[in-house]
């Protein structure tokens, strides 16, 4: 008898159900766009909708199961995953009364001011949690208890997104720790929350629930959930985390020194370590793994997927056209022509993402340098190379300052997956780049194929996440690096170096702005 599992993907821009068989091939998916609402009169904030959005994924719950055209009962486990440091606040009765997501940034000024209070806090922070207070939780909650007191006195529980899935399943309000260590307050040697930390930050302790690890029972489906999304009652649910860590599950990417290159919206390099690393120069992110007891080094390359888009819809109008008249993808005719343009695109240096510093976290603004009027040098084409190379050569250099702190060896083998890794040339330009092999995965969108992985160890189908994530992922194929273009590249990544900061200087000075900034920098 077959076996499936349900996984429930909140992210940025859509929340999905996908049903897996237990062998991890693709069932069914429902999926639909949502967006979050700023607040009025509070700049940079994005709240989450409890009710809208939970309404959307009942309905992307029902279409899946659907699809799938099996029966409700037949789903031996349910998980969730979701966009990290989006966070929800409960009263006493476990009632939604604040969320939001992501993407929030309405907490600048109180990142100023924690960065300000006392020498070395941040630092003291970064040490045991891995994070720094530009995305964390303490922030947050400081404006909520400075901007809604009145709120702020019925707070009595904080969750995830992914918990709060969980929470509406089973009625359990828990916490998973690859993503509620994005807080930065938990301790990431233990992952655990930190009573420390906490105290540090005039928290309550009461406000952080219970700690349940990636693939362990939450409890079971409760009637009421049962009626709003179609699934069986008491079915298994099963904690699942953070959508980088359960992609790396889903990519197999769960032993030490296993590293991946998710290609997105943003690009993430990530790098598995042993517990408790973090980097003394405070510029990686380290946040545990959905694999105990694994850390997971991560940086993250700014707008590489939103670049590529607003390149495309910019300046590649012919470009489309030829892709609608042949019934392909724009990108696949932009990857046609740049890769007729010679390696290291014409010498073009695109200033877009710098590589990762995680304490003073900003970037140049958007710029091409070194183009030319002479015919054929700065085209469409050259300058789409360029971009795809740029993300290479960042991506490189977040991959080195890893490896240097962590002094962790990360092999001859990269894993690249979401949507960048369709492309051919750009595969290729990453191995050549890096000089490893690049390894190309069957499922490119690996996020919930991690997140039934975790399921089906809750239910009893693998003894562990390892062992999980070995079985569902598979590898399409396995891009060899052209070593004749490794001091090319090399060169390249130079050049960028030395054009980056001067660029950066222009924003320090006020002549230009940033592409993007880190609250309360």
């Amino acid at each position: 008898m077959t076996h499936y599992y349900l996984a429930i993907d909140a992210g940025t821009g859509s929340g999905r159900a996908v049903v897996f068989d237990d062998t991890g091939a693709q069932v069914s998916v429902g999926q639909q766009e949502w967006s979050h609402r700023a607040e009025n009169g509070v700049p940079g904030s994005m709240a989450f909708d409890c009710v809208q959005n939970w309404d959307i994924l009942c309905g992307c719950i029902k279409a899946a199961v659907a699809q799938a055209g099996i029966r409700a009962s037949e789903i031996a486990a349910v998980s969730s995953t979701s966009m990290r440091e989006a966070i929800v606040l409960y009263d006493a009765e476990s009632h939604e009364i604040w969320a939001c997501a992501n993407v929030d940034g309405r907490a600048g000024g109180e990142v100023a001011a924690l960065k300000a209070r006392e020498a070395g806090l941040e630092r003291r922070f970064y040490e045991k949690s891995g994070q720094t207070f530009a995305l964390g939780a303490w922030p947050r909650l400081e404006w909520v208890r400075r901007n809604r007191p009145e709120l702020w006195e019925r707070v009595a529980r904080i969750s995830m997104i992914n918990d709060w899935i969980a929470f509406r399943l089973s009625g359990e309000i828990t916490a998973e720790p690859s993503n509620a260590g994005t807080t930065g307050l938990m301790d990431l040697a233990a992952r655990d929350w930190s009573d420390a930390l906490i105290e540090a930050a005039g928290l309550p302790r009461g406000l952080f629930p219970p700690v349940v690890a990636s693939g362990e029972s939450i409890g079971r489906l409760t009637a009421k959930a049962a009626a709003e999304t179609g699934l069986t009652e008491g079915t298994l649910v099963v904690a699942g985390g953070g959508d980088v860590q359960m992609g790396s599950v889903g990519l197999g990417v769960t032993e030490p020194g296993n590293a991946a290159i998710f290609g997105g919206s943003f690009w993430q390099q990530v790098v598995n370590l042993p517990a408790g690393r973090t980097d003394p120069e405070m510029m990686v992110r380290v946040n545990p793994h959905a694999v105990a007891p694994l850390a997971q080094a991560e940086c993250i390359s700014f707008f590489v997927g939103l670049t590529m888009r607003w390149f495309r819809d910019t300046f590649c109008e012919a470009q489309i056209a030829e892709a609608a008249r042949r019934g392909v993808d724009p990108y696949q005719v932009l990857e046609e022509q740049a890769a007729q343009v010679p390696a290291g695109a014409n010498g073009i240096i695109p200033v877009f993402s710098d590589a990762m510093n995680f304490a003073a976290w900003y970037h140049a603004a958007p710029s091409f340098l070194n183009m030319s009027i002479e015919p054929s040098h700065t085209t469409p084409a050259s300058l789409f190379r360029a971009l795809e190379e740029n993300a290479a050569i960042v991506s490189a250099e977040n991959l080195r300052r890893v490896i240097a702190f962590s002094d962790t060896d990360i092999g001859d083998l990269v894993t690249f997956a979401g949507g960048a890794s369709k492309g051919a040339l750009w595969a290729q330009i990453l191995a050549d780049v890096l000089q490893r092999d690049i390894a190309i995965p069957v499922v490119r969108e690996a996020t919930a194929l991690g997140c039934a992985a975790v399921a089906a160890v809750g239910a009893g189908q693998f003894s562990d996440m390892q062992e999980a994530g070995k079985a569902f992922s598979r590898v399409e194929t396995v891009v060899k690096p052209n070593r004749n273009n490794a001091a090319l590249y090399a060169d390249a990544a130079e050049r960028w170096r030395k054009a980056y900061m001067p660029q950066r200087a222009l924003v320090d000075t006020g002549v230009t702005t940033s592409m993007w900034k880190a609250p309360g920098l």
